[in-house]
């Protein structure tokens, strides 16, 4: 674990860029983390697939895997891989601030 300058707020992190602690994470933090990643803007539909994400690992202790994640945030899968290239559960994951769901590579 290291910390790191998030937004200018230090922050705990994994080797991969994760939040070890969620209750780390503002909206700053994801647009920060959404620029490093190539995402320019957070739009309201990535908002959604953030929020529905956090607050499915902040209520079971772990993030939706993104077959979940499309059936049940109301984003389909189509549309998750075009807001959240290269990976739509686990780059959702990390802006969120949460860990990286188990079963991302």
């Amino acid at each position: 674990m290291t910390i790191t300058l998030i937004a200018d707020a230090p922050v705990d992190v994994d080797t991969e860029g994760f939040l070890t602690n969620s209750e780390q994470w503002n909206e700053q933090i994801a647009e920060a983390i959404a620029k490093a990643n190539g995402i320019a803007e957070l739009t309201d539909r990535h908002w959604l697939v953030v929020r529905f994400m956090r607050d499915r690992y902040l209520t079971t202790g772990s993030a939706p895997s993104i077959r979940s994640l499309g059936k049940e945030s109301g984003v389909p899968v189509k549309e998750l891989y075009q807001l959240f290239p290269k990976g739509p559960a686990k780059l959702a994951a990390k802006i969120g601030g949460i860990p990286k769901p188990k079963g991302c590579i």
